[in-house]
């Protein structure tokens, strides 16, 4: 028959491994110390199982330095016994006591069954930090634990007329008739709720936020144009996103006898931008998808950040594979204005392949920003001109002892490659002799 001690130590899976570990480590989002078992960390865990999970370290100070704890077997059953009887529902977890340095691992489990309350609030984690949710939030934990989201809602307004939707399904994929059942086979409609959010987002007239654009002039104190697209279908404002996009970045050029259309910044990447904006924002924020316009570059700032289970490098790396707003994406993907769900960001990067200027992408809690450059074309460049314009900036004047250190050529190579670049007409050279200087034109 095992001792007492034995099981709970099979129980707990307690291991041997080094105990420097976790020696001048910082708390993060994912990551808390407790230097000591206090009812403190349960706000965490409640924390954890509400959004991406978490490990929480105990035995360590707030400077990751290793303290220890003087029972293992007691302290585990201590953070278990708290755990089950003041978290609802229960969170999936798991610990895992270390002998060596005398610490306790929480491992804490994004849950299913969101909220996980403790004393009947949920929370979350801010940076290091572990703060209770706002209301709104509570209400996105809640339709999340019942695997429903905000689009699959009931529409307030059930009088919707949908003549933009049916023409833009008639011109793309030709359907032969537009009435309910078409509605229903997109999921913005069905017998017990009526109209869902999404399709009201679709309908001719609704009460959403859209984009707001503006077009600045030399600086931010110059606005040449500035136009909101709110209250209409979301088809509506793609399309006229797209037509003011066109006055700005897209021009002719008449080529012998031929008609040319030179396009500053790839249409193509805008159009993945907006698709992108709309389909994956949080629709329950009152507020636009902001366009700002500049000579060199388009920002378009989406309000939500990221949906619950993709991390940023997921996102960065084009691997969503999690819809915020499926119904939404399902009626893009049919009318072609997106390629394959989830590709958005891959697309654009493979848009910027020749040019030296880089889209670029920012994660915030709240937000997603994409920047997008004006095209430079560098597809005439040689492997070695290119290395050479990574070593430069658009903004700052640059000496070849700057230059050089960046490069794996030597300095004459450099000095001969600046040259060809200039003859291009990418580069431009200032100054003269121990003075010149090197910029992207």
């Amino acid at each position: 028959m095992f001792s007492i001690e034995f099981t709970l130590i099979f129980k707990y899976n307690i291991t041997s491994r080094i105990g420097k570990e976790v020696v001048n480590m910082r708390e993060t989002r994912n990551l808390e110390f407790k230097e000591t078992i206090t009812n403190t960390f349960l706000k965490t865990v409640s924390a954890f199982s509400n959004y991406e999970g978490g490990t929480i370290l105990f035995g360590v100070d707030d400077d990751g330095n290793i303290k220890g704890l003087s029972d293992l077997i007691k302290s585990c059953l201590d953070i278990e016994n708290k755990i089950n009887d003041t978290i609802s529902p229960q969170p999936d977890y798991v610990l895992e006591p270390n002998e060596v340095n005398k610490t306790i691992k929480l491992i804490v489990k994004s849950g299913l069954q969101k909220p996980y309350l403790y004393k009947s609030k949920a929370y979350k984690r801010n940076d290091s930090a572990t703060i209770e949710v706002e209301t709104l939030e509570f209400s996105r934990l809640v339709l999340e634990g019942k695997n429903i989201s905000f689009e699959e809602l009931p529409y307030k307004d059930q009088n919707l007329t949908f003549h933009c939707l049916k023409d833009q399904l008639e011109k793309f994929i030709q359907i032969n008739s537009f009435n309910l059942d078409t509605l229903k086979t997109l999921n913005l409609y069905d017998n017990n709720n009526g109209y869902n959010n999404a399709a009201g987002l679709l309908a001719d007239t609704n009460d959403f936020p859209g984009v707001d654009i503006i077009k600045f002039g030399e600086n931010i104190s110059v606005i040449q144009k500035r136009i909101t697209f709110d209250h209409m279908s979301i088809l509506e404002v793609y399309k006229k996103s797209l037509e003011v996009f066109r006055d700005y970045y897209r021009y002719e050029v008449i080529e012998g006898s031929e008609r040319k259309n030179v396009e500053k910044i790839p249409e193509a990447a805008f159009r993945e931008a907006i698709a992108n904006g709309l389909i994956h924002r949080m629709w329950d924020v009152n507020s636009h998808i902001r366009i700002s316009m500049f000579d060199n570059h388009i920002d378009i700032v989406s309000p939500g950040g990221l949906p619950s289970g993709i991390s940023e490098e997921e996102y960065l790396n084009g691997k969503i594979s999690v819809l915020r707003n499926r119904n939404i994406a399902n009626v893009f993907y049919r009318l072609g204005f997106v390629e394959i769900f989830g590709t958005g960001i891959t697309r654009i990067k493979q848009l910027y392949e020749n040019s030296f200027m880089k889209p670029r992408f920012e994660v915030s809690e709240n937000t997603i920003k994409i920047e997008l450059p004006v095209f430079e074309d560098v597809s005439s460049l040689t492997a070695d001109e290119r290395l050479i314009l990574k070593a430069l900036s658009k903004t700052v004047l640059k000496s070849i002892s700057e230059i050089v250190p960046n490069t794996p050529f030597s300095k004459s190579k450099v000095t001969s490659l600046l040259k060809e670049l200039e003859k291009k007409g990418v580069i431009l050279i200032q100054g003269k002799g121990r003075s010149t200087k090197y910029i992207i034109k």
